[in-house]
């Protein structure tokens, strides 16, 4: 062989090794240029980072010829596989940095294939076991996320993103900085495949239980931990996500995404506390489409019904959410499902005084029954109660009425008592037509003639609440005679066309009820003060001059009444005639006739001296004749503008068939429905 031959073979022989050396994956044959491209992405030390001017002309590349593209990502993918096997990390950032660049960059038919080696790196990094390489992958997924891709996908799955990103939302990594890092790129990762399922029919649903289940378990496992100011915190993070997620919620998903949180408090004994639940649901409330809150209400009504026989912290606690839910609901959005939540709430009232009242949560004792707690039961009952005045609070006047009637066809529920003290929800309302209509009137007055003391106080403050449409109700209080009422500062406007309206149709069935509602023997002096408070506000927020003229008939048939029943205790005619005193002293003033005012305080004087115990300030001792005379009135009440004739016939509560018939009906009617009725007046 001569030495020319010898020499071409040893050149042959060099260059073979070095195309080996510089890619030994290729080193027989030329490489193709994308793979040259790529390959001249990564410098000789991977501490200088990603060679910009090379991944320009790789971008350029991957533009001009898509074709190209998921060839471009399987040499990617090949490359970082290598380097995640050898422990080369940094060239596996620059490996991830490119696919990054080329993600943003490409938009074209192809990117498919593209994004199926590169969501095979990201899995191959996130099932890696060094946090690092965790963040990293999720970090690129991230971005992927929120790229609008052109062209849809009919295979590609999230499935494994899904289960991975929640098992690193619970991390239990030893280092706690470590462990909040992994943590927070878990929950960004849920949130990027939120963001990349939700609206993409072609995708698995991402609504479906089996990812509900994973996803919302873990935000609410990073929004129960505790702050910690030193170090960034997860749960700011967290709560984003979340409402990210149910903002994103439509119609028909909405149970799926609230089950998992029912099912998580349940879980982690979380609804006595009550308040991480509750602030769970204000989320939820107020992330949700407003239309579909009443979906949410649904929900919570269906789990507190499969809690019946759960203790009694659980179902208050259920209820304070329910209470809550309530008030943030936009007012009337509760819809078609409004009498189902009364009757909701009703029922585990009635069961809540059932198990007060035989001691256990089975309909018989026996000797495998829970032990109720009472307090805990009425605890209970006074949430509920609020709850019922929540959600009163949100409807308009016409769905109250419609709910009222509900509640009073309903079964009797004794023991309530104790808990209506509890009742803070107010009522307002501009249509005294509207707010009581004759199909809530009658049967309410009826409850004034029933034996008992404390329904009928507590009807006549319903009455006040719903008449007093001025806030002048507490200026009545305590009953005195005042000599000037200006120092009151009452409220008082000229009435409406609908308040002169209501009273010509319903006034002589007011005065009967307040007339026969002096008499009940167990009145005490809170019926009385509440029984002025009536007249008072009838006076000054219905009253035009026909109707002060039957007012001040009323009085005095009411003095009438105490001289001449003599069988009332002497307490209800002497606080007859108290009430009698005062009232007339209010009328007086508000009318302004000289005579009229003058004559009443010269009586007013007169009992000062001789009977004080016939005033409201001294109601206690043996009746004594000191009265208004009715011929007086009728003689020196002369002012236009007031029928005086009137005066002088006597005030006779007339008892019409349709009234005898409905105090019949309602003597018995349930305790139940007073507590909705007090619950959206009280103030």
């Amino acid at each position: 062989m001569s030495f020319f031959n010898c020499r071409c073979k040893t050149k042959t022989i060099l260059n073979a090794f070095n195309r080996f050396f510089s890619n030994p994956f290729n080193w027989h044959t030329k490489l193709p240029r994308y793979k040259r491209l790529v390959d001249n992405i990564f410098p000789e030390d991977p501490e200088d980072g990603l060679v910009k001017a090379n991944m320009e002309k790789l971008t350029f590349y991957a533009l001009s010829a898509p074709e190209k593209l998921d060839r471009i990502g399987a040499y990617l993918s090949e490359r970082l596989s290598r380097d995640v096997a050898r422990h080369r990390y940094g060239y596996v950032c620059i490996a991830m940095e490119a696919l990054d660049q080329l993600l943003m960059a490409c938009h074209c038919q192809t990117i498919n294939l593209f994004v199926e080696s590169f969501l095979t790196m990201v899995r191959k990094l996130l099932e890696a076991d060094k946090p690092n390489l965790q963040i990293l992958g999720t970090n690129s997924f991230v971005k992927f996320a929120n790229i609008e891709e052109d062209t849809p996908s009919y295979h590609r799955s999230y499935d494994f993103f899904v289960s991975r990103f929640s098992e690193m939302c619970h991390s239990s990594y030893e280092d706690p900085d470590i462990r909040t890092k992994i943590r927070m790129a878990g929950i960004r990762g849920l949130q990027g495949v939120v963001r990349k399922t939700v609206n993409d029919e072609l995708q698995a649903n991402i609504w479906d239980p089996q990812h509900m289940d994973k996803i919302v378990p873990s935000l609410l496992f990073n929004l129960q931990q505790e702050e910690e100011k030193e170090r960034e915190s997860p749960v700011e993070l967290t709560e984003r996500c979340f409402r990210e997620l149910l903002g994103r919620a439509a119609y028909g998903n909405i149970k799926n995404a609230v089950k998992p949180v029912l099912m998580h408090l349940d879980n982690h004994s979380l609804w006595e506390s009550k308040t991480f639940a509750v602030r769970c649901f204000k989320i939820v409330m107020y992330s949700i489409q407003s239309q579909h809150s009443h979906l949410v209400i649904q929900q919570l009504l269906g789990h507190l019904d499969a809690n019946s026989k759960n203790s009694a912290r659980v179902r208050a606690g259920i209820v304070e959410v329910i209470s809550e839910a309530a008030v943030i609901e936009a007012s009337g959005s509760i819809g078609p499902t409004v009498l189902e939540v009364f009757n909701t709430l009703l029922k585990q009232l009635r069961l809540s005084v059932d198990y007060e009242l035989t001691g256990s949560y089975d309909s018989f004792a026996n000797m495998g029954s829970k032990v109720i707690k009472v307090h805990e039961e009425r605890q209970l009952q006074e949430a509920v109660i609020k709850t019922v005045g929540s959600f009163a609070y949100t409807l308009p006047p016409y769905q109250r009425s419609e709910v009222m009637l509900f509640i009073i066809g309903k079964i009797p529920v004794p023991g309530m008592y104790p808990a209506l003290g509890s009742v803070t929800a107010g009522f307002q309302s501009t249509n005294i037509l509207t707010a009581l209509p004759t199909s809530f009137l009658d049967p309410l007055l009826s409850f004034t003639l029933m034996e008992d003391a404390e329904i009928r106080l507590l009807v006549l403050d319903i009455l006040i609440g719903i008449i007093d449409r001025h806030d002048n109700r507490h200026k009545f209080s305590p009953v005195r005679i005042i000599s000037d009422i200006s120092v009151l500062k009452l409220k008082v406007d000229k009435c409406s066309r609908q308040d002169n309206l209501f009273m010509k149709k319903h006034s002589q069935r007011l005065y009967r009820h307040i007339y026969l509602a002096c008499k009940e023997e167990s009145s005490v002096q809170r019926h009385f003060e509440s029984l002025y408070t009536l007249l008072a506000l009838i006076c000054v927020e219905l009253a035009n001059e026909e109707v002060v003229v039957d007012l001040i008939r009323l009085a005095l048939a009411l003095q009438d009444l105490a001289l001449t029943e003599e069988a009332l205790p002497v307490y209800t005619r002497c606080a007859i005639h108290a009430l009698s005193a005062v009232y007339l002293n209010l009328i007086c003033q508000l009318t302004t006739v000289p005579t009229f005012c003058q004559h009443v305080h010269e009586v007013i004087e007169s009992r000062k001296k001789l009977v004080p115990f016939l005033l409201p300030e001294d109601v206690l001792v043996e009746i004594l004749s000191q009265f208004l005379q009715t011929y007086v009135l009728g003689r020196e009440h002369t002012v236009h503008g007031y029928n005086t004739e009137r005066l002088a016939t006597a005030y006779i509560p007339q008892i019409t068939g349709l009234t005898l018939s409905l105090s019949f009906k309602y003597t018995g009617c349930p305790v139940v429905c007073l507590i909705f009725f007090d619950t959206v007046i009280r103030h």
